[in-house]
């Protein structure tokens, strides 16, 4: 499984790196097949404090899954990104089945 991670309008530190490569690891149990996962990482330019977005692409054999998820801080937002994500994964296994 190969993992790219985006940033726009800002440079992520090593410490979010690490944080989103190990969360985002572990959805390879949820879908054997996972062929990559895009991550992008925006800084929306507002007045409210939940102003980051993560955005996760699986790509998987057939289809594509895709979440967006917007919080206070990206490992929150990453957080509810992946819980979302583990949910579909295995709607779309069982599909192939």
């Amino acid at each position: 499984m190969k993992i790219d991670i985006h940033s726009l309008h800002f440079d992520a530190g090593e410490k979010l790196l690490s944080f989103i490569d190990t969360k985002v690891s572990k959805l390879d149990r949820f879908h054997d097949g996972i062929v990559t996962v895009d991550v992008t990482l925006k800084l929306e330019k507002s007045d409210i404090s939940e102003n980051k977005i993560a955005e996760i692409k699986v790509q998987i054999p057939g289809e594509n899954v895709f979440c967006s998820r917007q919080a206070k801080t990206f490992e929150e937002a990453v957080d509810l990104s992946v819980d979302a994500l583990k949910k579909q994964l295995q709607k779309a296994k069982e599909k192939q089945r």
